[in-house]
């Protein structure tokens, strides 16, 4: 039987913008509007919406939600906060993602403290039944509650420099909103039967889960809130924006910005092969020397004892030439031999080379006549540990491109930057 393709609460607004929409997750969404160029370059130099209602979430709570968590999610919760691993506390946020007992990836995630014995976890699109019924099969005798919110939640993204600025006219009150929110913070309930849903409401009294995240490397917000509410609040961003350059964006400038910023694409850079060997170690428990985990979690045997040892690794291209990533790609050593295959391959249309290194349209010691003309960038999964500065060539039916490996691709991202320095930039 044919399946029914689901919509956003956006989905009419972006149809009337002309919006190029494609079927992603089951949702039918848009991919980009005029330019992905363009849309790339705002969340860069000035700030780009994304229609993010296709995320799922879950709450789990109870006494024996922490727990629970604690053994499906390969983040310590007791041991995740900073250099020192303190544990996560109520208004902090982690990232990591749920396996199976082969050591493979189910789905990455974001896990929010909210209080004692709640927590909000953010999946992708479509993965909400599936983690709430994984959270369920492994909860054995524990007293947790796990409640799938699939379509029952708005959700959107304002990303770039200057969307604290852009944000700030519509918050009720926004200098008590912006003390004290740090990367990977997050403040306020959508519920507005939530005790903390006073802590940030819209100037109209809608309340907002506003967290310091999001999927671009730069400075920016999600922001979730009732489905009917988020229509209102899309359109009068884009007004208070207007002086910014703000522009709504689609998933294929979201890709681009999450390549660059060395970000994976769940069920693409990492899915059915141990959830180890990758440029996020910080999703897992390891040990202060790197040997060991600090906890139990499902799949922590298959990882210590792999099946296949493969490693996922970041690269960055000559110039913005790409090839097709997937199955029929090929990874080629210095030898021509094929050694693994191209998980993702795009164009970070913000970065070019200049003077022996990579710069972006936002550096702020970018050549004076620096121009961006975009780099390709991605993962690849090998069968060996590839260094740093070493080069492959990608192939596909059409073409062969050389490309280094790197722990990073674009450089002077703004997301970790101090609160304060984004309120006075540009």
């Amino acid at each position: 039987m044919p399946t029914t393709i689901k919509t956003t609460p956006l989905n009419s607004w972006h149809k009337k913008q002309g919006a190029n929409m494609a079927d992603f997750g089951g949702y039918d969404m848009p991919l980009w509007y005029a330019s992905v160029k363009d849309e790339h370059l705002a969340v860069l130099t000035a700030a780009g919406m994304f229609d993010t209602s296709h995320m799922a979430a879950v709450t789990v709570t109870g006494p024996d939600a922490s727990d629970l968590l604690q053994h499906c999610f390969t983040n310590d919760l007791n041991a995740c906060m900073g250099p020192s691993r303190k544990p996560l506390w109520p208004g902090r946020a982690v990232y990591g993602a749920f396996l199976d007992e082969k050591g493979h990836s189910i789905d990455d995630a974001i896990v929010f403290f909210m209080a004692a014995e709640s927590y909000f976890v953010v999946v992708n699109a479509g993965m909400g039944g599936a983690i709430a019924d994984h959270l369920e099969k492994n909860r054995g005798g524990r007293h947790a509650v796990v409640v799938d919110l699939t379509d029952r939640l708005g959700k959107m993204d304002i990303q770039g420099p200057a969307a604290a600025r852009i944000l700030a006219p519509l918050l009720a009150d926004p200098d008590a909103v912006f003390t004290g929110m740090p990367y990977f913070s997050f403040k306020g309930h959508f519920d507005p039967a939530s005790p903390v849903a006073d802590a940030v409401r819209l100037n109209d009294g809608t309340p907002i889960l506003l967290s310091r995240t999001g999927y671009t490397g730069e400075f920016g917000f999600e922001i979730f809130l009732a489905p009917d509410k988020i229509e209102s609040l899309w359109e009068n961003l884009l007004a208070a924006g207007y002086a910014y350059g703000i522009k709504p964006c689609g998933l294929a400038a979201r890709d681009s910005l999450r390549a660059g910023a060395v970000l994976p694409l769940s069920h693409q850079d990492i899915g059915h092969w141990p959830f180890i060997n990758h440029p996020w170690p910080f999703a897992l428990p390891f040990t202060a020397d790197q040997t060991g985990f600090t906890k139990d979690f499902i799949g922590r045997p298959a990882l210590e004892n792999p099946a296949e040892v493969l490693f996922t690794q970041a690269f960055v291209g000559k110039d913005l030439r790409k090839i097709t990533a997937g199955e029929e790609s090929r990874v080629l050593d210095a030898d021509g031999r094929s050694i693994g295959t191209v998980l993702t391959c795009a164009t970070d249309m913000g970065i070019g080379r200049a003077d022996g290194r990579i710069f972006s349209v936002a550096s702020p010691d970018r050549p004076e006549a620096f121009k961006a003309r975009g780099l390709c960038c991605g993962f690849v999964k090998v069968d060996r540990k590839l260094s740093p500065g070493e080069h492959v060539d990608l192939a596909d039916s059409r073409r062969k491109i050389t490309v280094t490996i790197t722990d990073d691709v674009r450089p002077d991202r703004t997301a970790r930057k101090p609160f304060s320095e984004m309120l006075l930039s540009r």
